[in-house]
């Protein structure tokens, strides 16, 4: 690839609403495209990110991997915080390395705020306190997520908003910043201007809202009948809590969230996680599509638009010099 500027496309949208397949289209080897073993992925996927969640987190299968590799996933424990900090540093590296061999870095995920602070940078922040964190950390296991987002929304009610009550990964971060600094961490702002190392195409994939969210539920059901529960069970005996961060996925915290004994027979409890995970999941896309509606000079595709994918890679390729 030729020019100080990295080319680096985006595909990026709702749960469900077919990225990793159209990627596969675009991209994997042995598929009639243009761009056919051209490309690795880098996942965007907040949860892809850990070992042992494959079922809920909906991991791309091995064979497909071996036709076009992915990079982040299976890189951590559920029980380590993996967030948009060290994603940025990750893919980073994982993009200068993709693009010196000669192979076009492309990013396929839903998780906005990884995919925002991938294209604007990383807004500065103190650096962490340790001791603050621990005591924090102290807390929440006392205390709960509840009390500590409480206090979060006293402090910081503009982080808290794009926080969920139950992040606790994300409310003790947010809560770190305003005792390590003395303000908080709203208040610190993120570049305006997209990088400069990189040269960015990003298509953002629609699908009609009614059949999204049918695609989440049918998606949710066969996660449920691939053992989804026996995966959350086996990660408990491995010593994971409902307040690792790895245990905020969607798909997985329901399993905490909704109380067993409020249910008398196990199968009625598993049916309210599951009727839990399909409301979560269709929340989370409605926001997705909020927030990717955002992204100045994002271009909108339909998802199973292969031709105006292939069609806007081509263009982006050649603006970038890139020989196809």
């Amino acid at each position: 690839m030729t020019g100080a500027a990295i080319p680096v496309l985006i595909l990026c949208g709702a749960t469900a609403c077919g990225k990793t397949a159209l990627a596969g289209r675009l991209f994997a080897a042995g598929e009639e495209s243009p761009f056919a073993g051209m490309a690795e992925v880098i996942s965007a996927d907040s949860m892809q990110a850990y070992c042992g969640m494959d079922i809920g987190t909906a991991k791309p299968e091995a064979e497909f991997l071996k036709k076009l590799p992915h990079h982040l996933i299976d890189i951590c424990s559920p029980k380590e915080p993996f967030g948009a900090g060290e994603f940025v540093r990750c893919a980073d590296l994982c993009c200068r390395d993709i693009a010196r061999r000669g192979k076009i870095p492309v990013i396929v995920g839903g998780t906005a705020f990884y995919i925002k602070n991938f294209i604007y940078g990383l807004p500065p922040t103190p650096q962490a306190d340790m001791r603050v964190r621990a005591e924090l950390q102290r807390r929440l296991q006392a205390e709960g997520a509840p009390v500590l987002y409480e206090e979060l929304l006293d402090r910081d009610p503009e982080s808290a908003a794009r926080i969920h009550p139950n992040d606790a990964y994300r409310i003790v971060r947010a809560l770190e910043v305003p005792y390590t600094a003395g303000k908080p961490l709203s208040s610190y702002r993120q570049p305006q201007q997209p990088r400069a190392q990189y040269r960015f195409c990003v298509l953002f994939l629609v699908r009609d809202r009614a059949e999204l969210y049918k695609r989440i539920a049918e998606r949710i059901e066969a996660m449920f009948e691939s053992g989804l529960a026996e995966e959350v069970e086996s990660l408990v005996r491995g010593g994971c809590t409902e307040h690792d961060p790895g245990m905020q996925a969607i798909g997985y915290k329901e399993f905490f969230t909704v109380r067993r004994s409020d249910f008398s027979e196990n199968a009625l409890w598993l049916s309210a996680v599951k009727a839990a995970v399909i409301s979560d999941s269709c929340h989370y896309a409605k926001r997705q599509e909020t927030f990717f509606k955002r992204i100045d000079g994002a271009l909108r595709c339909g998802a199973d638009d292969y031709d105006g994918a292939a069609r806007q890679t081509a263009l982006f390729m050649e603006r970038c010099g890139t020989a196809l």
